[in-house]
């Protein structure tokens, strides 16, 4: 284990130690799991970059309209759209 020094503000440290002595756990011990937590969060592996994904589509509650359908009138061109409504008069 390596030992190091931190400077923290005085209203910091206060809420700190109060912290400390409400979970009977050492000022060394929070800093040790506030740092453990914001690296499980924010870190990752040295080299390896982070991947990307799409989020995941969610139902909205459209009525009347599958997914396909829903999906065909968004990949829709302007051409198709104005064909389509000539067609249906």
């Amino acid at each position: 284990m390596t030992r190091t020094q931190i400077q923290l503000p005085d209203d910091v440290f206060a809420k700190a130690k109060k912290l400390c002595e409400a979970r009977e756990i050492s000022l060394a011990e929070l800093a040790r799991r506030g740092i453990e937590y914001i690296l499980s969060v924010y870190a990752q592996e040295p080299g390896k970059p982070e991947e990307w994904h799409p989020p995941k589509p969610r139902k909205l509650g459209w009525m009347g309209l599958t997914d396909a359908e829903i999906k065909a009138e968004a990949q829709m061109t302007l051409n198709e759209e104005v064909l389509t409504r000539i067609s249906s008069k």
